[in-house]
């Protein structure tokens, strides 16, 4: 078993011990993942990014992957799969060559 099948699991378990698959639905897994991302902006907020609380960060990024990994596993879908694909994909739109260095956009190269 990987590591990435190993969270799935003690997450899901987690969540079934709890009675929780009855709120897990696809589009509230997915606003209670977009309101932990604005929680971990806000610990960003109004601060040089060196200044950042570490420990806030790290528990902001749990609560992201936890609800990241849920929507995967309610809609079936193979994490490292999904992260591969897109990686392909933006490889072909941010070429080396042309992205090296660069923030622009793909269609600004």
């Amino acid at each position: 078993m990987n590591d990435l099948e190993e969270l799935r699991q003690v997450i899901v378990k987690f969540t079934q011990e709890r009675d929780w698959d009855k709120f897990h639905n696809g589009k509230d897994l997915s606003l209670a993942l977009s309101i932990e991302a604005a929680e971990l902006n806000e610990a960003f907020l109004w601060k040089d990014a060196s200044e950042v609380n570490v420990d806030k960060v790290k528990e902001e990024l749990a609560d992201i992957f936890n609800y990241a990994i849920l929507i995967a596993d309610k809609y079936n879908l193979d994490i490292k799969q999904i992260v591969m694909d897109k990686i392909s994909r933006n490889a072909k739109k941010y070429p080396v060559e042309k992205a090296y260095g660069s923030a622009k956009k793909y269609n600004e190269l």
